[in-house]
């Protein structure tokens, strides 16, 4: 048996949550992961943006994971988001009619995005939001943040969190409203206007 020296961090062979890089794209996306929203449900919104790193450039390699409420503000309880046939463990994909409010989704070569889901309803003192989690290349640890839509500026004004952050990063939390359902939601990795993004202890 082989001892591993693990008193200093030098000696320490590298895990994946240590290692550069991307490695998601092969097993993690699955087909309709950007479709949360029940297939033909009137109140679906597309919320869509671009992953930028520090330089400004469009990360094309980025995952991104999506979680939210549905429209009363609860949270779904329904499987189903990547469902396999029992009999040959192959993919069926969503079923279409129930929400789980979850999503995974890949940007494209142009480092774009987007997302069908539901409007998601506040929960307590919150104004409504998405939760958002950012994997992407030069990350050794993923990223949180929030997606609040516009429309009720009472609530955005009152929610805890947003009333915490200083007025010239606040507006990194919340979507443009880009008109018939259609949100705008940019994520900025780093340098002049970083997304705000959170850490939970």
């Amino acid at each position: 048996m082989t001892k591993i020296d693990t008193s200093s961090p030098e000696s320490v062979l590298p895990t994946p949550s240590h290692t550069v890089g991307p490695f998601y794209g092969y097993a993690l996306p699955f087909r309709g992961g950007e479709e949360i929203a029940p297939l033909g449900h009137p109140g679906t919104i597309t919320v869509h943006g671009y992953v930028y790193d520090g330089e400004g450039k469009p990360l094309p390699d980025a995952l991104l994971e999506v979680w939210g409420p549905d429209p009363d503000g609860n949270l779904p309880t329904a499987d189903g988001s990547m469902r396999r046939d029992p009999a040959t463990g192959g993919f069926l994909g969503r079923n279409g009619v129930e929400f789980t409010g979850f999503g995974r989704i890949q940007t494209d070569a142009d480092g774009h995005w987007y997302v069908r889901t539901l409007r998601p309803g506040a929960r307590g003192a919150n104004a409504p939001y998405l939760s958002l989690c950012v994997f992407a290349r030069g990350l050794l640890v993923h990223l949180f943040t929030r997606i609040y839509l516009p429309g009720d500026d009472a609530a955005l004004a009152a929610d805890p969190l947003l009333s915490r952050v200083e007025d010239g990063r606040r507006g990194t939390l919340v979507a443009a409203d880009e008109g018939n359902g259609t949100y705008r939601f940019d994520i900025r990795l780093q340098g002049e206007g970083e997304t705000v993004f959170l850490e939970f202890q």
